[in-house]
């Protein structure tokens, strides 16, 4: 059992590296995601894309509206730009149908050329008249005109911010007012702004910022409500329309030590009150976008209000007490950005499902300790992962391992979809997957070195199928000693003294190279275990270290082979010019079966895979034999028992050296062929008459038996046994055996 208890202190050994190598991994993902955050930002972005298209945001009138100048508009009504004073006509009939905020995602940055003003600019340089000019000048100017719409309604106009270049200073419509320290270290700060024409900023009652940041991969996940622009903070176009539509006086930012919060390091941002609107904002003073499917009905277009195709009653419907935000849809107008739904989205949808979201008070929300929750499932689950793994197994570990990133990736789902909650799978979920592979790696490794062990070990004593076999289920190999039903071999080369005498040590093993190579072969072609090789001896045997129920067939054919082998040698060494090959070699093989130990053998130096008992004593005495006897192949009773379609016959009872009960020997001298032949048979019945004649001491019948048999005998090898047993005839009748005698040989040399 020493092979055993060795192997488990191996194993015992090796389990601690592959938990640490599985730990490592773990803690690798962990330090990477401390260190390296925006590596996990984009496949976090991606999966709560994923969320957000399995789970949209149920579309709800809140009261917000998109008037879109689309392409029908544009058509319809003339190209873009249009004269202020359809702006103005617009904003007049949402106006005058109740809308409690209008909203313009246009920056008005420049005044607008087609106002009479301008025409008499041209006009002047063209050559016109006077009086035509000065008629030109008398009339409305369109920008005027805008401006007063601007001033007689709810009205917020956008700009953009600016971050290349310095440009012009923001002045806010409305204050922040601070709950806490000034918040804001995380606020993007923007170096100026591209504005709206002065007399349209002091004419509107809400100003905000338009301009949309995208991740690092272009998508929208997040709206701005608030900015820092030369050290102002200043409202998105969203939080700006919905201030005006409360008619609240400013704007409330919480930073992260206001009362009920936590200050853990520089205050940041985390809430916005606007009225009566509580918004939670991330620290960059943005909010989570839900988006919702595309709805039709949030949606008019701007030509249907221009040109009264809508009805008072149906007008006041749509726009009664809402936000209306109006921006350009029309082909080469767009402002498009990807988001998670669509590739290409209205930038004023986008302001528009922000105010919404606001307006409803339905929030994603990525709350400020998610990222401490995510690094304790990432190690908790990936150290438990790290330390079982190794003790369960390949196929278990694969289901502890699926188990935990699903319970992870349930869980992430699950926060998604009941509570809104933000929580990032990836992480978590990498560790795990990284901690599994490296832990199989290292598995395989491991594995793969007990083959290459099992290989050394077993390659050049078993068949390439036994190795395979045992390679990939090394759990059948039981190691450390056990008894089996085994059948065992010994092959000799008969008179390897008197050779041997006539080489040099280099012919020698030029000699048993040639020999033992192909006999090997034909064993390991037969499923037997080359225990060892003895100077020129050979020891095999079957049903060891794996199952063989052929083993007695196995190793009958294997015996019959090398007898053929040697014939087909002897023809053909000889000819060969660099052979040593000693003219006609003969060997004895010896075959018995029956219960053996087998296992690892020798001292805790040296192991050797071998097998001991009185089975594998007897078969080395019986081929011992085969001298004696001149028979080629002689095997022990309980081998012959197991061959009845073989060619057997009994040879004799022998009381071998080192051994008190006398064992009955059989000789092998064919496969079914042979055994199936009439004459055969005839030959195999004298010789079974001839031994019970010559046990019963009828000497005469006996002879007569002999002679019968002789030339049979001799065709099969077996002269020299017949010869024996003439003269012990002989000696019998001249010297009678007394009364205790069993017909049983005694060997007197091993």
């Amino acid at each position: 059992m020493l092979g055993i208890g060795r192997r488990r202190a191996a194993t015992a050994t090796r389990r601690p590296i592959i938990m640490l190598a599985g730990l490592a991994a773990v803690l690798l993902v962990a330090l990477a995601r401390l260190a390296a955050p925006a590596l996990f930002d984009q496949a976090s972005g991606l999966v709560f894309d994923r969320y957000q298209r399995l789970s949209p945001r149920p579309y709800r009138d809140a009261g917000v509206r998109v008037v879109d100048i689309d392409d029908e508009s544009i058509a319809r009504l003339g190209q873009w730009p249009w004269p202020r004073t359809e702006l103005a006509a617009l904003g007049e009939a949402i106006a005058k149908a109740g809308a409690a905020a209008i909203a313009y995602d246009i920056v008005f940055s420049e005044a607008d050329r087609t106002s009479p003003r301008f025409l008499a600019e041209y006009q002047a340089r063209s050559g016109a008249s006077a009086a035509q000019i000065a008629m030109l000048k008398s009339l409305p100017d369109h920008d005027a005109r805008f401006a007063a719409n601007l001033a007689a309604t709810p009205s917020t106009l956008g700009f953009f911010l600016t971050r290349d270049r310095p440009g012009a200073q923001v002045r806010p419509k409305a204050g922040f007012a601070v709950a806490g320290t000034q918040a804001g270290a995380s606020l993007t700060d923007y170096s100026g702004a591209i504005l709206p024409l002065p007399q349209f900023q002091e004419s509107a009652a809400g100003l905000g910022f338009v301009s949309h940041r995208g991740d690092s991969d272009g998508i929208v996940r997040r709206a701005p409500l608030v900015a820092r622009a030369n050290g102002i903070l200043v409202p998105s176009l969203s939080a700006e329309v919905l201030r005006v539509a409360q008619g609240a006086g400013s704007l409330i930012v919480r930073s992260s030590d206001a009362s009920g919060e936590t200050n853990a390091g520089a205050p940041e941002m985390v809430g916005l009150k606007i009225g009566e609107a509580e918004v939670p904002v991330t620290e960059r003073g943005e909010i989570w976008l839900h988006y919702g499917l595309p709805a039709p009905e949030r949606t008019v277009p701007a030509w249907k209000i221009l040109s009264g195709r809508v009805a008072p009653a149906e007008m006041e419907r749509l726009f009664s007490g809402r936000i209306v935000l109006v921006g350009a849809g029309a082909i080469g107008l767009r402002d498009l950005v990807a988001t998670p739904m669509r590739e290409r989205e209205l930038g004023v949808v986008v302001h528009a499902q922000a105010v919404e979201q606001m307006v409803l008070g339905e929030f994603l929300e990525r709350p400020d300790w998610a990222a401490g929750l995510e690094m304790a499932v990432l190690l908790g689950a990936g150290i438990l992962l790290a330390l079982l793994m190794p003790s369960i197994g390949a196929l278990p570990g694969a289901f502890l391992a699926g188990g935990l990133m699903s319970a992870v990736a349930g869980g992430s789902w699950y926060a998604f979809e009941a509570e809104r909650l933000l929580i990032d799978p990836t992480a978590p979920m990498l560790a795990l997957l990284g901690c599994y592979l490296v832990v199989t790696l290292f598995t395989y490794l491991r594995e793969e070195k007990q083959r290459r062990y099992i290989h050394g070990a077993f390659d050049r004593y078993l068949s390439p199928e036994l190795v395979r076999r045992i390679t990939d289920d090394p759990s059948r190999l039981e190691l450390g000693g056990e008894v089996r039903e085994m059948t065992v071999l010994f092959c000799d080369i008969r008179g390897f003294s008197r050779i041997s005498e006539q080489m040099g040590p280099q012919e020698i093993i030029r000699f048993l190279i040639a020999f033992l190579t192909p006999m090997a072969d034909l064993l390991l072609a037969r499923r037997a275990t080359i225990d060892k090789y003895i100077g020129d001896a050979i020891l095999a045997f079957w049903n060891a270290p794996l199952d063989d129920p052929d083993q007695h067939e196995n190793a009958a054919r294997a015996a019959l082979e090398m007898i053929e082998g040697l014939e087909r040698l002897n023809e053909t060494m000889p000819e060969r010019k660099d052979s040593s090959w000693p003219g006609r070699v003969e060997i004895g093989i010896g075959l018995n079966a029956g219960p053996c130990c087998v296992g690892n053998m020798g001292s805790a130096q040296r192991l050797s895979y071998s097998l001991i008992g009185d089975t594998v004593n007897l078969a080395s005495r019986i081929e011992g034999l085969t001298k004696a006897y001149g028979v080629r192949i002689l095997m022990g009773e309980e081998l012959a028992r197991e061959l009845p379609g073989f060619a057997t016959l009994e040879v004799d009872r022998v009381r071998v050296v080192g051994r008190e009960k006398p064992a009955t020997i059989h000789a092998l001298l064919g496969d079914e062929n042979l055994a199936g032949a009439p004459a055969f048979a005839a030959f195999a019945e004298r010789h079974a008459r001839f031994l019970d004649d010559y046990r019963g001491r009828r000497w005469n019948e006996a002879e007569e038996a002999l002679a019968l048999n002789a030339e049979a005998a001799a065709g099969h090898g077996l002269a020299l046994l017949y010869a024996r047993y003439r003269l012990s005839i002989r000696a019998c009748r001249e010297h009678p055996p007394g009364d205790g005698w069993d017909g049983v040989t005694i060997a007197e040399t091993k």
